[in-house]
């Protein structure tokens, strides 16, 4: 009951990301993950079963009235019932990535139940009724709090032992299968990524970084680092059309941002 109550609280917090708390990315999987192995005793497959949903849904963004799989409740259920079972990745697939556009639903009903609140707080705003705001804005925040909640507590409250009853009546084949899929998977997510950053003018910078981790062996920190260096060389020297003219008419083009008006046009 404790550990539901737990991992229960991690996903209420968690999907509170992004609606009320700011950008704190508290949500992401790959943070949430490591707070429910902890919650279970197992931080250590909370970090990798994490890391792995992360991959998958790193790319994914609600653009506009789009609702996205509700990644926070699907991650947080994926993990605790992964560790629960002592089942790996591919367990938590086939319940994260299900779960994950099932909860969704569950948050675009919570959304239409909030418009009743905001037009409330309308009519509250129109006589100055400020206690009254304040609860309108409180009851849809608890609301977003318990769609998720609820549905992790539970999930949790269906114990290790039926959760083990239903993984086993999965044939093994089958979980081989989601396995195998669990490690294409995160290439999905770099392609969403990939498609909403990808330009002409900067696509070789990540085909250098590729060919330095694979054929030159370098870890992720030296690459990061080579480009921050990258970056500081485009930045001092990409908009220098004026070579070392230090006149005043120099001066004043030179001041213009050379990320965007220089040699190099990132737009």
């Amino acid at each position: 009951m404790i550990q539901a109550l737990l991992v229960g609280l991690i996903a209420g917090i968690g999907i509170l990301d992004e609606r009320v708390l700011g950008a704190t990315l508290f949500g992401r999987p790959i943070v949430l993950s490591v707070f429910v192995g902890l919650a279970l005793g197992d931080v250590k497959k909370g970090i990798i079963i994490g890391a792995q949903l992360e991959l998958i849904w790193m790319g994914i963004a609600g653009i506009g009235a789009a609702t996205p799989p509700d990644y926070v409740t699907g991650g947080v259920i994926g993990t605790a019932l992964a560790i629960i079972s002592h089942k790996g990745i591919g367990v938590a697939l086939t319940i994260a990535v299900p779960v994950a556009v099932l909860a969704s639903y569950l948050g675009t009903l919570v959304r239409v139940v909030n418009l009743w609140f905001s037009h409330k707080a309308d009519r509250y705003a129109e006589t100055a009724n400020f206690k009254g705001i304040n609860l309108m804005l409180l009851l849809p925040t608890i609301l977003f709090f318990f769609s998720a909640f609820i549905p992790t507590f539970l999930a949790m409250l269906l114990g290790a032992s039926k959760i083990n009853l239903i993984i086993n009546a999965i044939p093994k084949i089958i979980l081989d299968g989601l396995t195998v899929a669990g490690n294409l998977l995160p290439a999905v997510g770099f392609g969403l990524l990939l498609d909403m950053l990808f330009s002409k003018k900067l696509f070789v910078f990540f085909f250098l970084g590729f060919f330095l981790c694979a054929y030159l062996k370098l870890d992720i920190t030296g690459i990061a680092l080579l480009a921050i260096c990258i970056a500081i060389v485009i930045v001092l020297f990409g908009g220098n059309k004026g070579g070392n003219d230090s006149s005043p008419e120099t001066k004043s083009d030179n001041s213009k941002d050379n990320l965007t008006e220089g040699e190099i046009d990132f737009e």
